[in-house]
């Protein structure tokens, strides 16, 4: 397990991804009709940006507040994933004016168990120390 992730291969993916999804999500709002193929485009493009905008954000927050295990790299993708999925969702719910209190914070809940529960999974896979004098 990498003790100090670096910043770099996270920061040119979340440029990446901010580019790429808002740039797209500019040019669909502004320049398309809201037909099948350009909807869908949205939702693709509104999780890419939201997720590159959120990926530095959960790895200073990793950086911050550290557990006893570091956070690997694809638990901090993972997790930034997991915004822009909430997202994409409430705008897709909102299309048939579905979003509500209630769902917004069913959907949250929903999410952070999923991810708690994948990382309890993930801490359970105890593995013995290795001893190099042996």
């Amino acid at each position: 397990m990498d003790e100090q992730l670096k910043f770099k291969p996270f920061g040119i993916s979340a440029l990446l991804l901010i580019l790429v999804g808002w740039g797209g999500l500019y040019y669909i709002v502004t320049q398309t009709l809201p037909y099948v193929w350009p909807r869908w485009g949205f939702f693709v493009l509104a999780l890419m940006a939201l997720t590159g905008t959120v990926l530095p954000i959960v790895y200073f927050f990793h950086k911050r507040f550290p557990d006893q295990v570091p956070a690997e790299a694809n638990v901090i993708v993972r997790q930034a994933l997991w915004f822009g999925v909430y997202g994409a969702t409430l705008a897709w719910l909102q299309i048939g004016r579905l979003v509500t209190v209630y769902v917004i914070l069913s959907l949250a809940g929903g999410l952070i168990a999923i991810e708690y529960f994948i990382r309890l999974r993930e801490k359970s896979h105890w593995k013995p120390p290795i001893h190099e004098d042996e």
